[in-house]
């Protein structure tokens, strides 16, 4: 890797895909504000998260982290030359760790969740245990998890922050930006925004839209390959994908800045203010074809579904539909996020086994609002109530002078 790395103070940010950067954005952008001349390097083991965020204009450099082995650590680490890293949530790489205490960098680990299958607290999990001893402080989601390194007698400061992941979806929330086309696509419709969506459980969806064409739904596959586009078509009878929604928008946004003088004088029309009527087709599915939109997609649901709860790896982030107080439904696999289970015994996300059952929840939450309003007020204010993870670790760099001495 070549780079031409400039600045005396520098923060490296390792993540090791989309989900983990999430956490760990709101750190960087928060220091970035109290330090506007730091050099932010981030990198990714993932190519998902690479390629979606490897433009990111908060941060200086984007990288792949090279495999882990002695020889690319120190060769990191000396081009890096880092004054601090924020390690996220796991991902734990024994040869960039081990570099970095030897340096006696200060390596902060931000936002894990430990548990008591994880290798740290098994019998053979001694060069697991070496990892953590690299670092300088953790800011653990909650308690069990501070016990849990109790219990190996860790020495570094620990801290319950909680999740910063919280944070950031209150921060793309109050500074939601609209989507025009989105808006006029839902209408005065209800809305059924689905995101992160696997096959199974588009299957659980079909039916519903299907047989409701006065619902209307909005599909955020999980993967945007062209077969699964076309598999989601097939399932669903009348559709339309958000790219040639967008091409329709265009060509009558041109239709309309080429009105004469005397009729664009008297009729005013803004990109949300074109009529349906004006399109061949009105369909009520959307099949949305790109990446990065669903945080604000689900601004427009009347109620979210999240997928990943019929698959072995569970359900996605409940969290960035939770947030604008709508209720959230997912699949039955739900028992490795504690998020999502503390979400569901405070009513915020309603659990379904299958397509009948969620037929008759969507059925009831739309028709009372009663219900809809515990469900959609329980999700907002769990999420509300755990806000404040970014604040508490943004504190501790400041008292400790990471970043000054």
């Amino acid at each position: 890797m070549q780079a031409d790395i400039r600045g005396e103070k520098r923060i490296w940010m390792h993540c090791a895909s989309l989900g983990e950067f999430e956490q760990g954005r709101p750190v960087i952008e928060s220091l970035r504000k109290l330090y506007p001349d730091i050099t932010i390097i981030v990198s990714f083991f993932s190519p998902s998260g690479y390629q979606i965020r490897k433009n990111y204009t908060g941060a200086d450099h984007i990288f792949y982290l090279p495999m882990d082995s002695a020889v690319h650590a120190r060769r990191w680490v000396e081009l890096v030359k880092p004054n601090m890293v924020l390690w996220i949530k796991y991902d734990y790489w024994y040869y960039y760790l081990r570099e970095l205490r030897m340096r006696k960098i200060p390596v902060l680990l931000v936002s894990p969740l430990f548990l008591p299958d994880q290798p740290f607290f098994k019998w053979y999990g001694n060069i697991h245990r070496l990892m953590l001893d690299s670092f300088h402080a953790f800011f653990v989601q909650n308690e069990e998890s501070k016990k849990l390194l109790e219990s190996l007698d860790i020495k570094q400061s620990v801290f319950v922050s909680g999740d910063t992941r919280f944070d950031r979806v209150i921060d793309i929330a109050e500074a939601f930006e609209p989507i025009p086309v989105i808006a006029d696509f839902c209408g005065n419709h209800q809305v059924i925004v689905a995101g992160s969506t696997w096959e199974e459980d588009e299957e659980e969806l079909d039916h519903y839209a299907n047989t409701h064409p006065e619902i209307r739904f909005i599909i955020a596959p999980h993967e945007i390959e062209a077969d699964h586009l076309k598999d989601i078509e097939s399932l669903f009878r009348n559709t339309i994908r958000f790219s040639a929604l967008e091409n329709q928008y265009s060509t009558l946004n041109a239709e309309r800045i080429s009105m004469n003088a005397e009729v664009q004088s008297t009729v005013e029309h803004s990109a949300s203010d074109i009529p349906r009527s004006a399109f061949s087709v009105q369909p009520n599915v959307l099949i949305v074809d790109n990446i990065g939109m669903l945080a604000r997609l689900y601004f427009y649901a009347d109620i979210c579904y999240v997928g990943g709860g019929f698959g072995d790896d569970g359900v996605h982030n409940v969290l960035e539909a939770a947030v604008y107080s709508k209720p959230v439904i997912t699949g039955p696999v739900i028992e490795k996020y504690i998020e999502v289970m503390e979400l569901a015994d405070a009513g915020g996300v309603v659990i379904i086994d299958n397509a009948l059952e969620a037929e008759s929840v969507f059925s009831r939450l739309l028709n009372n609002k009663e219900e809809y309003s515990f469900h959609g007020n329980a999700a907002r204010n769990y999420v509300y109530a755990r806000r404040g993870a970014t604040e508490k670790i943004i504190r501790y760099i400041q008292e400790n002078r990471l970043l000054t001495s």
